[in-house]
């Protein structure tokens, strides 16, 4: 079965281990890139909100593939926004495994909802995995766990809410005073 992995990456961990993936299962990889990187808290937004976010023109072409291994880090409980633009890109009729890559946390209160969105393509879920990744500072390679149990961490959507936009109003204000100088 022809296989594409696709992934995001902010810190480096997901990348490493859609590299290793790749090489396990023989498959292609892409990486998706954001046109515009955002600040943190804004991206954290995004993916709690589901909002889209630009990404660059996909290289492969995804008919090609009878499988599509989507790479996402976890952003409070939530694939990131590239994911979500990336899952609207799908073509109808694909085998889609997602893994979830996080310091520990899953996306327990997402993952429904993700599965919806790829299922809405018109796509089938064959897999769902949320892996925790934690480098091996002695050896210098990354040590995985799939999660059985997860983390809970919806009580932190209303403060990470909160805490970006109190960050896109003092941006706002911030570039609001440069320009009047």
């Amino acid at each position: 079965m022809k296989t594409l992995i696709m992934y995001y990456s902010h810190s480096g961990n997901t990348k490493a281990l859609a590299n290793e993936k790749a090489e396990e299962v023989g498959a292609d990889i892409e990486e998706i890139i954001e046109a515009k990187r955002p600040f943190m808290p804004i991206g954290i937004h995004r993916a709690v909100n589901r909002i889209r976010t630009e990404i660059t023109p996909i290289k492969s072409h995804l008919d090609d593939y009878e499988k599509i291994i989507i790479m996402s880090p976890v952003w409070a409980d939530h694939p990131v926004s590239a994911i979500y633009s990336l899952i609207d890109c799908l073509p109808k009729g694909k085998q889609v495994e997602l893994i979830m890559v996080s310091g520990g946390g899953g996306t327990r209160s997402s993952s429904e909802g993700t599965k919806n969105l790829v299922t809405d393509r018109g796509c089938e879920v064959v897999g769902y995995t949320n892996v925790a990744v934690k480098l091996n500072r002695k050896t210098g390679k990354l040590e995985t766990k799939t999660l059985d149990k997860e983390i809970n961490l919806s009580y932190l959507y209303p403060i990470v809410t909160v805490i970006g936009g109190v960050l896109l109003i003092a941006g706002a204000y911030g570039l609001g005073r440069m320009s009047k100088k």
